[in-house]
């Protein structure tokens, strides 16, 4: 990890710069791939599915007797932890329902907001170096309480904890495809997969692209994401091998997650450097997370406010505070996905079972974007209903709007009913 110490705030910009991916040619790969499947649908779906994912079927819709027959591959501790999970998931997700409430502008006009579930969503899956079944979890839950009809699960894995989540959470159907090609199914619909009007879900630069470019085309998608990322502030009461362990827990996603510590003391940015060298040695995916640990920095910084500034600065997706007084300087936070606060709140409770949502904006996005909720899967639509003595008193302020912006039309459409009434 890179150490840096003291950093001018004009050169903050440059030092928080997420890794740069090697792009070359992967824009156009993606198009040819979307291309692909809207033209030839199921039987260009095949033909990328034994090219990408090793399939060796012929039809990509896992059957509801293999969904229901993964609950008996799967540990009983297993699947006790991912019903606790999605019980605490689903607790979170319940509180955030808003009940109509109408509101009377002036007497006589009576507005009103209702949340309506989007019909038909899509979850992606990732299925490669690691089994996403958590995301099943995240995705799949919120997507049953908003009411969405048609929930359509696209994965390259069968691996029956994916399916088992599945199956607890009210996905409707699951297709083993992955890559650009799950994205463009979902996006264009083929002969078996159907159309969806909104994407959800992880994936790696080509799934990320994908998303992007259905999403220029008019296909809603959660939000722009990126490779998995953590931020710490750490002081003097922070235990070093609980920081270098949640650091190691963001940087084994892959090779482009990036992780920061942040510190006013040298001495506890020396003590996390040395944990983390042990610890990394012992992990399954020590490359991997090695790699990260590469795109990484540390930051001496002078004092509390730098370190506030330079976190809302960077926009982490995930932010540890492991400091005193953690809960009164996060309402200082401004820019995050999601925060943990304190020295027994890891990041991984977040991801598994706390009950928050992991799929959090990453890339800086946090600026600008929130983590997904029961709100992504809801439209609002508005009402509003006038009687005539509403219309009385409203009538005119329109009529007079109207007519400074010459919309005669407009105007009319009041005039004519005020007519009938006075």
């Amino acid at each position: 990890m890179n150490i840096i110490s003291y950093p001018s705030r004009a050169e903050w910009a440059d030092l928080l710069q997420r890794p740069v991916l090697p792009k070359g040619d992967i824009e156009a790969r993606v198009q040819s791939i979307l291309d692909a499947v809207r033209e030839g649908g199921d039987e260009a779906l095949l033909t990328l599915a034994r090219q990408f994912d090793k399939f060796d079927g012929e039809s990509l819709e896992i059957s509801r007797t293999r969904i229901e027959a993964s609950e008996e591959l799967l540990a009983e501790t297993l699947k006790k932890a991912i019903r606790q999970a999605g019980d605490n998931i689903r607790k979170f997700h319940e509180t955030q329902r808003q009940p109509v409430e109408k509101i009377e502008t002036v007497p006589g006009v009576t507005c009103w907001r209702k949340s309506v579930g989007i019909e038909k969503v899509g979850i992606y899956i990732p299925g490669g170096s690691a089994p996403l079944f958590s995301t099943v979890l995240m995705l799949a839950i919120p997507a049953q309480l908003a009411g969405c009809k048609e929930i359509i699960l696209c994965t390259p894995s069968d691996h029956p904890a994916i399916l088992y989540s599945a199956k607890i959470t009210g996905v409707t159907r699951i297709f083993r495809i992955g890559g650009a090609q799950a994205i463009a199914a979902l996006a264009y619909g083929t002969e078996t997969i159907p159309r969806v009007y909104k994407i959800f879900g992880p994936g790696n630069q080509f799934v990320t692209n994908a998303k992007l470019m259905v999403a220029r085309e008019g296909v809603a998608i959660d939000m722009p994401a990126g490779p998995s990322e953590v931020a710490i502030w750490a002081d003097e009461s922070a235990v070093p091998s609980f920081i270098a362990a949640d650091l190691l827990s963001q940087a084994e996603h892959g090779p482009d997650s990036q992780v920061i510590l942040v510190s006013t003391s040298r001495e506890v940015i020396s003590e996390v450097a040395a944990a983390l060298s042990t610890q990394l040695e012992a992990l399954p995916r020590k490359d991997i997370a090695h790699r990260a640990i590469g795109n990484s920095k540390a930051f001496l910084v002078d004092n509390g406010q730098d370190a506030l500034d330079l976190i809302n600065a960077y926009a982490p997706e995930h932010l540890i505070l492991s400091i005193e007084n953690a809960e009164s300087v996060s309402e200082k936070v401004i820019n995050a996905g999601s925060v943990f606060l304190g020295n027994y709140t890891p990041e991984s409770c977040g991801d598994y079972a706390s009950g928050t949502n992991h799929t959090l904006p990453t890339n800086g996005h946090a600026r600008a974007y929130s983590g997904v909720s029961l709100d992504s899967f809801t439209k609002k639509i508005t009402f509003q209903h006038i009687t005539p003595a509403g219309l009385q008193l409203l009538g005119p302020t329109v009529e007079a709007m109207a007519e400074a912006e010459t919309l005669t039309a407009h105007k009319r459409a009041v005039s004519i009913r005020l007519s009938t009434l006075n």
